[in-house]
């Protein structure tokens, strides 16, 4: 019985059937890959529409924004306030601005939760409360504290027309802090020398690897105090008769008090929530965040931008497989 040996051509022939085969099959997985990826982008592109037409309306912090009738607005101050976070001037007073001029605007409130700050960026913000106060004197301003309104926090709460906070927020500090270190016995110990080289005499005081100066000591406190005046002022004016015991110290020593003793110091005016005040006090229940937030389109285009991204980056490893 003879063996039949295909021959080399018969060999290539089926090689090459094998090879379309195969490239037509990956050609089909490729389209289907693609096919689902476009039908993703047409639904993303059908929801925004209905978010843009058929919901004008968003629910932001557990609390309902409208745009119509008659509101009262909402600024939120949150975290340390400085130059370099979401608390800076520039942003809260913008929003401020806003808040006040939109006309189904009943009142504003503040709503805080910070430690403090910048005492420069908390007199922008508290210089501007009280020129919009004499621009707008027919809209009503509330400070409303959350957990803490303490330090810078306070210095703008002052501006409001009154203040009001939970019994448990933690309310004051009205005192001015500078904090360092120092290593000189530390490098001693290690044999480090410190090279300070400066132009100036007092160019590199209280430098935390130098020993410090009684001079230059002397000349920080001075200039904490300096500040520490102006806010004891500031607070002065906001707050004027209400203020108990203003002639001690303690008011103004940088200790800080729950709501409920604030009431008492006259450091606030009265206890409850920003819901509470918007009903009772502004009687416009309605709350309108006006504080700067990331645009949702934005947020979501930007996801969908790194989903996208994602995608072609698999169907590309796919296709180069």
């Amino acid at each position: 019985m003879s063996t039949v040996i295909p021959d080399k051509e018969e060999n290539w022939e089926r090689d090459i059937l094998n090879r379309l085969a195969f490239a037509s099959l990956n050609e089909q997985r490729r389209a289907r890959r693609w096919r689902i990826f476009f039908m993703f982008l047409t639904f993303v592109y059908l929801f925004l529409i209905y978010l843009a037409i058929v919901a004008p309306e968003w629910q932001i912090s557990g609390e309902t924004i409208t745009t119509s009738n008659k509101h009262t607005a909402v600024v939120e101050i949150k975290g340390i306030i400085s130059s370099e976070t979401d608390a800076n001037a520039d942003q809260v007073i913008s929003n401020l601005r806003d808040a006040f001029e939109h006309k189904n605007t009943a009142g504003v409130i503040i709503r805080i939760n910070s430690p403090g700050g910048s005492p420069v960026q908390a007199g922008y913000i508290n210089d501007e409360i009280i020129r919009l106060r004499e621009e707008y004197p027919d809209i009503p301003l509330y400070a409303v504290a959350s957990d803490i309104c303490a330090s810078g926090g306070y210095y703008i709460a002052v501006a409001a027309d009154k203040i009001y906070a939970d019994k448990a927020s933690i309310v004051g500090s009205i005192g001015v802090l500078m904090s360092s270190f120092g290593f000189v016995d530390a490098m001693e110990k290690m044999g480090i020398e410190r090279r300070l080289l400066t132009a100036g005499e007092s160019k590199g005081f209280l430098d935390p690897f130098s020993p410090t100066k009684e001079e230059d000591v002397a000349h920080i406190k001075t200039a904490l105090n300096n500040i520490h005046t102006q806010f004891i002022d500031v607070v002065k004016d906001g707050r004027g008769d209400r203020l108990k015991d203003t002639d001690t110290s303690q008011i103004f020593s940088g200790l800080v008090w729950t709501g409920e003793q604030a009431v008492e110091l006259g450091l606030i005016d009265g206890l409850g929530s920003s819901s509470y005040v918007a009903r009772e006090i502004i009687k416009a229940e309605k709350l309108k965040d006006f504080t700067s937030k990331p645009n949702y389109f934005d947020q979501f285009a930007k996801q969908l931008g790194t989903s996208a991204a994602e995608s072609v980056q698999l169907l590309f490893n796919s296709t180069i497989k």
